[in-house]
């Protein structure tokens, strides 16, 4: 019998783990140990004294209770610390629904010989209509005209030439990024009847082309674009990729999306560029600071569109996530090889 601890949320319930570890292996003989901890309505914040864990929710007690015999876990956002890993000794295996093991000590994990897996593309989808919509609200003034009406205000001079709205339809847009999000996003937009531009160093020459989209770098895509929509990856070197000295490079009256992540973004000239017409709309639902202080300057800033982290929230990537965490236990249990490892090197030994 194995012991499998399903540690969900008010995102990912527990019995969805459970649920989609039974339909991988259907014949095989499990017991569950269910953990639920609370969604973080508030952002994150790091747990565990050891090091721990920037992006988890719960407490190392909470989950070292949880676990009891348990050999193998799936979580969305328990912490899996240094010391959850060190006082149990019996847990073999880590399956975590998110797009990087963010609340797992990696380095502990692997240290230990656990293998640690993530669900890569689980939102792709989500998160690439998300940033499409933000675009069309952006670009069509559909927000701003909604607040104004509940207020009473009809914006009638939204059919004046210089404050209409903007298509899609024949317009550049430049992707920062074309990972999985980025490739549909373009998709989108190509069927619009957009041009696509995109930078990305890692970007594939032939499936780019393949897209139907143009590879530029940085500089010429913002030049170019009336749209610019960001989709990398953070590292140290894409942190603040876009800034002051680029960001004055955009078209008058560009729109700016971010629902990618904050730290892409120098959020500091913001405001004055929205404020001269350099930028003409910015849509966003991540930040440098989550959540954006009540003095926060955009909070105030003309035609600024704003969202909580929202674009990956649906119920079908909750499901995805599930699906694909399950499917990488019943690997491990199986002695198959794992297709989403984020510690391959433990793979030729693993925790005795």
């Amino acid at each position: 019998m194995t012991t499998v601890l399903v540690s969900g949320d008010d995102f990912i319930d527990p019995e969805l783990f459970s649920a989609a570890l039974r339909e991988s292996l259907p014949s095989a003989g499990l017991s569950f140990r269910a953990l639920r901890t609370r969604w973080p309505n508030e952002p994150f914040g790091p747990v565990g004294g050891d090091g721990g864990v920037k992006e988890a929710s719960g407490t190392e007690e909470q989950v070292l209770e949880a676990l009891g015999d348990a050999s193998v876990a799936l979580t969305q956002m328990a912490p899996f610390t240094a010391r959850v890993i060190r006082e149990a000794p019996r847990l073999k295996f880590i399956g975590v629904a998110r797009g990087g093991p963010v609340n797992v000590d990696l380095a502990a994990a692997t240290a230990a010989g656990i293998p640690v897996t993530f669900t890569p593309g689980r939102n792709a989808a989500a998160a690439a209509e998300f940033a499409v919509g933000l675009i069309l609200a952006a670009m069509r003034r559909i927000t701003f005209a909604d607040a104004a009406l509940k207020e009473g205000v009809w914006r009638g001079d939204y059919y004046a030439y210089e404050n209409a709205g903007l298509e899609l339809d024949g317009a550049t847009v430049g992707l920062v990024g074309y990972g999985a999000i980025g490739a549909i996003v373009a998709r989108v937009l190509r069927a619009f009847g957009s041009h696509v531009l995109v930078s990305d160093p890692y970007a594939d020459p032939a499936r780019a082309q393949a897209d139907g989209v143009e590879l530029t770098g940085l500089e010429d895509l913002l030049r170019r674009s009336s749209v610019v929509s960001l989709h990398a990856r953070v590292t140290p070197e894409t942190r603040h990729l876009i800034n002051a000295g680029n960001l004055a490079l955009l078209p008058e009256g560009a729109v700016l999306v971010n629902s990618a992540r904050g730290e892409l973004l120098d959020y500091g000239p913001l405001p004055g560029l929205l404020e001269s017409g350099r930028l003409g709309a910015l849509a966003l639902d991540v930040y440098d600071i989550e959540p954006p202080p009540a003095d926060w300057p955009l909070h105030k800033a003309p035609n600024v569109i704003t969202t909580p982290h929202l674009a990956g929230a649906t119920r079908q990537t909750a499901d995805r996530a599930a699906a694909i965490t399950a499917a990488e236990a019943a690997r491990f249990l199986r002695g198959e090889p794992l297709r989403h490892v984020a510690n391959p090197e433990v793979l030729t030994g693993g925790r005795p």
